[in-house]
């Protein structure tokens, strides 16, 4: 009998085991193990049919075509698990949705052809579950807070530089969050998929060791950060950067500035609704215009008063201020590493 293995047990073994998603394409494409390497037992057209068939006809019927289907490609997927394997490789690990008849049907045929193989319990949903139970593991959070601008990504470079353990949300993302955060940044992951990315961080930090991240709104572009996540994230100390408004208008402007006035305004228009028709059409004609200081100073008269109201929702928590007053962030840094360690880390919200 093929043993199996528990959610809780596949971190430990992943590292020398050899991870195996049988789950068609489009399954994998939603959402995956991170590191798990796709070999479907079916394509997504097939495991449809497979559905109906089972639908219509009951589970021996998409048995047997399921088996009509999987047949004909026995060979190819040795031949692909041989390509995948090396001598560090000390087994595998196959799992499906629920660890049911594909993973069982994969882990025999690998089985067979002379690897140690090992079944994940309850698959991908039972990873799924156990992640979500633990997303609020790993060390406690202080978070750097502040005005759109005022360069709390290159302050959190900058701790990382100076030994600091760093959580750069925004990155796991791939979007800045704001309607302008996608520009330069490669397709955001699903929430599931970024949930997946998320845990695997989080059981990589030293928990010994504070962790820095930034504060953030429930959804960094398209991607929801997770309830609990972002419940202990919005209860943990905040350091809150304070900077002046010109210095932070010319800190967008250098990185938004040299994107072209289309793009631009394509992601000003995102923001219709909420600045209503007559300023986004000004903001729109300062962009044409190239006056892109006086476009973002309309731009951050929203985002400030959002901002301000969000801080006052979560007032529950420690706050330290930090005053930029020079473009010395390095020593900006240092300050705020002496601020973080004054905070009574253990009495956070749960």
């Amino acid at each position: 009998m093929i043993p199996t293995i528990d959610a809780c047990q596949l971190f430990d073994l992943r590292c020398n085991h050899l991870l195996i998603d049988v789950r068609s394409p489009a399954e994998y494409a939603q959402a995956h193990i991170p590191g798990a390497v796709n070999l479907p037992l079916f394509s997504n057209e097939e495991r449809a049919r497979v559905g109906t068939r089972y639908a219509e006809a009951g589970k021996n019927a998409a048995l047997l075509l399921g088996l009509e289907i999987a047949g004909p490609k026995l060979a190819g997927f040795v031949k692909k698990i041989n390509g995948l394997t090396h001598k560090k490789v000390e087994g595998i690990l196959v799992h499906c949705w629920r660890g049911g008849m594909r993973s069982q049907a994969m882990a025999w045929l690998m089985e067979f052809a002379g690897y140690r193989v090992t079944i994940l319990n309850g698959g991908y949903k039972a990873y799924r579950s156990f992640i979500r139970q633990h997303l609020t593991d790993g060390p406690d959070f202080v978070v750097v807070g502040g005005m759109t601008g005022s360069g709390k990504t290159e302050l959190l470079n900058n701790l990382r530089t100076l030994g600091e353990q760093v959580f750069d949300l925004e990155a796991l993302a791939h979007n800045r969050g704001s309607v302008f955060g996608y520009l330069g940044r490669q397709k955001q992951p699903s929430s599931e998929q970024f949930e997946n990315d998320l845990y695997e961080r989080i059981r990589m930090l030293d928990s010994e060791q504070q962790v820095w991240l930034e504060d953030e709104s429930r959804s960094i572009g398209a991607v929801g950060l997770p309830d609990p996540f972002f419940n202990k994230m919005k209860s943990s100390p905040l350091i809150f950067v304070q900077v002046p408004v010109q210095q932070r208008v010319k800190r967008i402007v250098s990185e938004y500035g040299g994107f072209e006035p289309e793009l631009l305004i394509g992601a000003t228009n995102k923001l219709r609704q909420h600045l209503g028709s007559a300023k986004t059409e000004l903001i729109i004609r300062l962009i044409q215009q190239h006056r892109l200081e006086a476009a973002v100073i309309e731009l951050l008269k929203y985002y400030d008063k959002n901002y301000s109201k969000a801080l006052g929702k979560y007032n529950n928590r420690e706050v330290q201020n930090l005053i930029v007053s020079n473009g010395d962030m390095m020593a900006q840094a240092r300050q705020m590493i002496i601020l973080g360690h004054n905070f009574e880390h253990g009495t956070n919200l749960p």
